[in-house]
């Protein structure tokens, strides 16, 4: 299992990105995080929903049988 981080744990991410990137790098991450985020919730719909039509299509076979 994986344990949630909690408020300070974030904090302490977020000190540290501070410090590593800088705070004009900051925006940047930030979106590039949020378009890898969207990009990957798009695609996982995707699946799911191919996988849905795939399903429809098998089982109005089956009823054709």
């Amino acid at each position: 299992m994986m344990p949630n981080i909690g408020v300070p744990g974030l904090i302490i991410v977020l000190i540290l990105a501070l410090i590593i990137f800088g705070p004009s790098k900051l925006p940047q991450l930030g979106r590039a995080v949020g378009q890898t985020l969207k990009e990957f919730k798009s695609s996982t719909r995707d699946i799911i929903n191919d996988e849905e039509k795939l399903e429809a299509v098998k089982t109005d076979k089956e009823k054709k049988i």
